[in-house]
């Protein structure tokens, strides 16, 4: 299984960041993302721009806290924790995130997958939060 973790500061407040990431309706900022389905409460299907499918079950959301979910495809299951904390006015996020390949050819890129994952992540979020101020 690959683990990588980020700890990220944002020049906005926690209510902010909290409410943008946890926000599945409003999925445009994300520029890997096609769509979001949301399937109840505690279930939804991100497509991205090609199409592929991958489901998320929350299994966390304590507001402003913490916000966890496990996600599976056809190639990976795994999970998405994140911690959320504010100080002097400036948001912070440390999220981790744990995948292991379905595929066994898989398993030599799948940290350097993640690694990239997040960074588009961070980028597009703080593309979104800049817009919010």
């Amino acid at each position: 299984m690959a683990v990588a973790t980020k700890k990220v500061r944002f020049s906005c407040g926690i209510d902010t960041l909290w409410n943008t990431v946890v926000d599945n309706e409003n999925s445009a900022w994300r520029s890997d993302l096609s769509r979001i389905e949301i399937l109840d409460s505690r279930h939804f299907v991100e497509y991205t721009k090609g199409g592929y499918p991958t489901a998320f079950t929350i299994t966390a959301l304590e507001p402003c806290r913490r916000y966890a979910f496990e996600m599976e495809n056809t190639n990976m299951k795994g999970r998405w924790t994140g911690v959320f904390s504010e100080e002097d006015g400036q948001a912070f996020l440390t999220f981790t995130e744990e995948v292991a390949p379905k595929k066994f050819f898989m398993k030599p890129f799948v940290g350097a997958y993640l690694k990239k994952q997040q960074a588009l992540y961070v980028a597009d979020l703080e593309k979104e939060l800049m817009k919010e101020k």
